[in-house]
C-alpha cells in the first residue's frame, strides 16, 4: 500500500516502523541459565519498552518508538520458546557446553572462553557461542589436545 493512503508523514517514517524481523538461527537454542536469565530480562526491557511508546500521543512517533522494542520482543519470545537450558558441565576432563577453556595460540598467547548459546555469547566479555569454529574445534578435547592446523592450532591447556 502506498504511504499516501496511511497516516506516517512519508516513506521514511514507514520504513521506520516496519524493521525487518530479527533473524532466528537454524542451530538447537542450548542456552545456560544465565544465559536464559538475561532473554528473560531483555524481553521485559522490550515491553517496557512497547509499554513506554504506547504513552506517545503522536501516532508517528508511537509507531518509531515501538518498531525496535516491538521486533526485539518477538525475538526474544520465540528464543524463551525454543531455549534447551543446558546442564553444567559434568566433568571437567573434555571441553563441553558451559565449559571455561583455556588454550594456547601457535604464537604463544593464552585466551580463555566460556562456551555459552548464541544469544549470550559476548567475545570481549570472555563467551563464544557453541556453533563458533573455535568452540567447535574445542569440544570434547581433554587437556593437552592440540586442534587446527598452522598458524591456527590451539593446545588446550586448562578447563574448568
Amino acid at each position: 500500500m502506498s504511504v499516501a493512503f496511511t497516516k506516517e508523514d512519508s516513506a521514511e517514517t514507514a520504513s521506520e516502523t516496519m524493521l525487518p524481523e530479527r533473524p532466528i538461527s537454524p542451530h538447537p537454542n542450548l542456552v545456560t541459565a544465565a544465559g536464559l536469565q538475561a532473554l528473560q530480562d531483555q524481553l521485559e526491557a522490550a515491553r517496557a519498552g512497547i509499554k513506554a511508546a504506547q504513552a506517545i500521543a503522536d501516532v508517528n512517533e508511537r509507531r518509531r518508538q515501538e518498531a525496535g522494542p516491538l521486533r526485539d520482543a518477538l525475538y526474544l519470545a520465540a528464543r524463551l520458546r525454543s531455549g534447551q537450558l543446558m546442564p553444567e558441565p559434568a566433568s571437567r576432563d573434555v571441553v563441553a557446553f558451559g565449559s571455561t577453556v583455556t588454550f594456547r595460540r601457535s604464537d604463544g598467547r593464552a585466551q580463555s572462553y566460556r562456551i555459552v548459546g548464541e544469544d549470550e555469547a559476548d567475545p570481549k566479555a570472555g563467551t563464544i557461542s557453541f556453533v563458533s569454529p573455535v568452540a567447535r574445534l574445542l569440544m570434547r578435547k581433554a587437556v593437552g589436545d592440540v586442534v587446527g592446523s598452522g598458524a591456527q592450532e590451539l593446545e588446550i591447556i586448562a578447563i574448568a
